[in-house]
């Protein structure tokens, strides 16, 4: 088992210490991952961001909560996915959702389906899709836009779901209830 050191405040570098300080007051805690990630301030601030970013995209909280959580239970992530059903639950997104994500089953209309379905197209094929695959996300409603939005949301997802996998980051308190795994 591996594992990475999850900063505090004071342990972490100097230039991580004001992101952390911007987690808690966001969160009311400073997230595991948010720890771990301080041991690089250069990871930890693009996390930020593109976490901030990819929240402002073009997706409603439904079609965020299905790319964050297509990604999570295809990469495995022990922690991320207890983590955004918790947030999901905060979002109230409608919680039958939220458990069709976890376990993998059809998502309840046609449209979050197709995002579901270009989303792990994306993943498992490593940015490699047909233009059928594009003209079949195109014809339920989406565009360029969320094709390179959900790109955004990998580049977020990415950083999260490997940094945990090698660090082993503990599930944190609020989320342990929404514990998962494959």
């Amino acid at each position: 088992m591996t594992t990475l050191k999850i900063h505090s405040i004071e342990s972490a570098p100097e230039n991580s210490k004001s992101l952390l300080e911007e987690s808690l007051k966001s969160n009311g805690m400073i997230p595991g991952l948010h720890g771990v990630l301080a041991g690089s301030p250069n990871l930890l601030e693009a996390y930020q961001n593109l976490h901030k970013l990819f929240s402002q995209s073009s997706f409603n909280k439904e079609e965020l909560t299905v790319v964050w959580q297509t990604i999570n239970v295809e990469h495995e992530c022990h922690y991320c996915v207890p983590a955004h059903t918790g947030i999901a639950h905060m979002m109230k997104v409608d919680p039958s959702l939220t458990e069709a994500l976890r376990n993998g089953t059809a998502m309840p209309n046609e449209k979050l389906q197709a995002l579901q379905d270009m989303t792990l197209k994306l993943v498992k094929n490593r940015g490699q899709v047909s233009q059928e695959d594009l003209n079949t996300f195109y014809d339920v409603g989406y565009g360029e836009q969320q094709v390179l939005d959900i790109i955004l949301g990998l580049a977020q997802k990415t950083i999260s779901n490997y940094t945990n996998h090698i660090a082993n980051t503990p599930v944190d308190e609020p989320f342990q209830k929404f514990a998962w795994s494959k």
